[in-house]
């Protein structure tokens, strides 16, 4: 009796079956068509991706390569044509290199573009502090010690990536406005982090020395 039931319940899981797959049917193909295309999108996207990924590469190293042999003209142009079609992350590289190939022709105009990038909100915080130290760093010998304050202050702070630059320049600005408690003060964070490139610690205590003796540590 119980074989019975068993066929009784088997023959009803497929009336039951076949029903929803009569009211349903077109909508389960439709699904599965969809997850189908969905997947192949992606894969697509992902292809495109990449190989716009590696134009971007081969561009920036051909734009590298003219920086390196002095044609400084042709390498911010070619940045230049990448900053405007590359992906996010060699966009932003390409506008630093950019602006770093037009201060080699003209100082204030790598300094406009690097604070340009500095103010752009849609570029990432490591590459804005960047642009910040770099356009500190082509005014160093020109700009007062207060305006060097205001650039780079957030710059000098604990934990801030381009802490160390920022500290060495604006202890050569110090220097540089005869302000020797200013100095001291930014060669003593230089000399009290203990993650300051040794280079640039034995530049700092070359600068100390030239310091007179009342400003030393």
């Amino acid at each position: 009796m119980s074989e019975i039931f068993n066929e009784i319940d088997d023959e009803l899981r497929r009336e039951q079956l076949k029903k929803i797959w009569d009211k349903y049917s077109i909508y389960i193909v439709a699904l599965a068509v969809l997850i189908v295309a969905g997947v192949g999108g992606w894969r697509g996207y992902e292809y495109l991706a990449t190989q716009k990924a590696y134009k971007a590469s081969a561009a920036f190293d051909a734009a590298s390569t003219l920086s390196d042999d002095n044609k400084h003209a042709e390498a911010e142009a070619a940045f230049n044509a990448l900053a405007a079609d590359a992906p996010a992350g060699y966009r932003s590289l390409a506008q630093l290199r950019a602006a770093g190939e037009a201060a080699t022709r003209d100082a204030a105009a790598g300094v406009k573009l690097y604070d340009a990038i500095a103010a752009d909100s849609s570029v990432g915080a490591n590459e804005r502090s960047l642009a910040t130290v770099r356009a500190a760093a082509l005014l160093v010998d020109t700009a007062s010690y207060d305006d060097m304050v205001k650039r780079l202050d957030a710059s000098a702070q604990p934990g801030a990536i381009y802490r160390h630059t920022a500290r060495e320049l604006l202890a050569l600005s110090a220097w540089r406005a005869k302000n020797a408690a200013e100095t001291r003060k930014w060669l003593d964070q230089i000399a009290e982090d203990g993650e300051t490139p040794a280079s640039l610690r034995n530049r700092a205590e070359a600068l100390q020395a030239l310091l007179p003796p009342a400003a030393k540590s």
